[in-house]
């Protein structure tokens, strides 16, 4: 009889530490999410650092630096994208660290809702620029490891923020000639809320 108590006994302890164990391991994987909070609205956007790991680590350090504060939204596009993060409303460059490497080879697509690092030509000079996609954007896709853009995450809610950016009028403004907002969009915050 005792060995039959001992075995139920270490049974139930084990399935205890089991229950309380998978809530924490879900916690553990749980995707980082920044809150960006515009002149137009607020989006949440969730970052995936088992897909593109030097990406997210780049972005979330700049998020934690403040570095998009203040910055516009500078290249709208409606039928493409929207992108900012370098820029602030006198059109000044933003001083950044280092480009990261292209993670674009992840199995993550160019989809409506999904962010990406904007970059050069080089396929590694990706910085602090970021766009989110407002329509599927698949000539973005790597085809190989030195092609395609960096996609990292996406808008988990405020999507009708995004669709405001994307809708505001138009022009010429500081050094770009097209596709800058006529009134700035403008990054009051962005904050890692999760």
């Amino acid at each position: 009889m005792t060995t039959r108590c001992n075995f139920l006994l270490r049974r139930t302890l084990l399935a205890c530490v089991a229950a309380a164990w998978l809530p924490l391991a879900a916690m553990a994987q749980a995707a980082p999410q920044v809150q960006f909070q515009t002149s137009l609205g607020d989006f949440v956007v969730e970052v995936y650092p088992d897909k593109a790991p030097k990406t997210v680590e780049n972005f979330l350090r700049y998020v934690k630096d403040k570095q998009y504060d203040g910055t516009i939204f500078h290249r709208v596009i409606p039928n493409f994208m929207v992108q900012g993060g370098g820029y602030n409303a006198k059109y000044d460059e933003k001083i950044t660290r280092p480009p990261v490497p292209l993670e674009a080879l992840n199995g993550l697509k160019h989809e409506t809702g999904t962010i990406a690092m904007a970059r050069t030509n080089d396929p590694n000079s990706a910085k602090a620029q970021f766009f989110v996609n407002v329509k599927e954007n698949p000539f973005l896709n790597a085809k190989g490891s030195s092609d395609g853009y960096t996609v990292f995450g996406r808008v988990v809610s405020g999507m009708e923020t995004i669709q405001k950016i994307k809708e505001v009028p138009t022009g010429s403004g500081g050094p770009f000639p097209t596709d800058v907002p006529k009134t700035p969009v403008v990054i009051n915050s962005a904050t890692l809320v999760k």
